[in-house]
């Protein structure tokens, strides 16, 4: 694998072995130790949408395998294919760099950038995938259960990219996932269809959020207004009312349900303050993965670029 875009394109066997590195690294650096996998190599990070977890994350995992990283605001180059076309931009960032990040609105951005680019390139968000907050979601979900096989997921909220990856994820590892959202914002059907394609019934969409969470392991939710849909605010409000991930909703849950969330959490409207903070919440070992796990992949990655 030369780049990494979406879950659904990675081959289960090299999906287990960057979780193996990550927590081989993660013991590895929580132990005092440090390597130099990436001494000399340069990271682009090209981002469309602000970002605290995958910015920090992303340059602290490069720093720590002895790299480098240029941030690259919209501005900084007169907008992602605005200026000039996504094909020039990842040919000549290929001729100054070992590997581009890029976080974008359209995913056909980066896969145009890993078309022409000759250096790997990383997904760190598109507005139809989130891999990487996958992986790390499943990284963490392998640290508070002894087996991921048969585990049940109950994502509340929107069908967006992070309710995607997550049911590519589930179909990889052997996971169910029920998708509990009111009309209009449920997952697309070729989603679950190529979810379930992997893994026979491994993801299903529904409506009513109690129905979803009576049985789980995991309840899973987002924002109800991801960047881009700031105008919608009001409208989504609105529509998602009885989906927050309150106390009243975890009760209806198994007393050992864990509590997921990819971060922001805008608490008081998809999840309250209370259960972010309940000891059934493992929200912030979430965020700490992202770093282990995009650690072990630009080691994997870019270790295996010569230059």
């Amino acid at each position: 694998m030369k780049d990494f875009l979406s879950i659904h394109d990675c081959p289960t066997e090299f999906l287990k072995e960057l979780l193996r590195i990550s927590v081989r690294l993660k013991r590895f650096y929580r132990y005092g130790s440090s390597e130099n996998s990436l001494a000399g190599k340069t990271l682009a990070m090209l981002f469309e949408k602000p970002s605290l977890r995958t910015r920090i994350s992303f340059q602290v995992a490069m720093t720590d395998l002895g790299g480098h990283v240029i941030y690259v605001k919209p501005e900084d180059i007169g907008g992602i294919g605005k200026r000039e076309p996504v094909k020039d931009i990842a040919r000549v960032l290929s001729r100054y760099v070992d590997g581009i990040m890029a976080r974008t609105f359209e995913h056909s951005t980066v896969t145009e950038l890993a078309k022409y680019a000759t250096v790997p390139v990383i997904n760190a968000l598109t507005d139809w995938s989130h891999p990487c907050q996958a992986m790390a979601d499943v990284l963490t979900i392998e640290e508070h259960f002894d087996d991921t096989k048969g585990l049940k997921i109950a994502f509340i909220g929107d069908g967006n990219n992070v309710a995607r990856s997550l049911a590519f994820a589930c179909a990889k590892f052997g996971m169910k996932l029920t998708i509990a959202s009111p009309s209009g914002y449920e997952l697309d059907k070729e989603s679950i269809e190529q979810a379930n394609h992997v893994l026979a019934g491994c993801a299903c969409q529904i409506s009513d959020p109690v129905e979803a969470v009576k049985d789980a392991n995991i309840i899973y939710t987002d924002t109800w207004v991801s960047m881009g849909q700031e105008n919608e605010k009001q409208k989504r409000i609105a529509d998602f009312k009885g989906y927050q991930v309150d106390e009243k909703l975890v009760k209806a849950a198994p007393q050992s349900v864990k509590i997921m969330h990819c971060l922001p959490a805008y608490r008081g409207f998809e999840i309250s303050d209370e259960v972010v903070e309940s000891p059934n919440s493992i929200i912030f070992d979430q965020a700490e993965n992202r770093l282990h796990f995009q650690r072990a992949l630009l080691k994997k990655l870019m270790s295996q670029i010569e230059i």
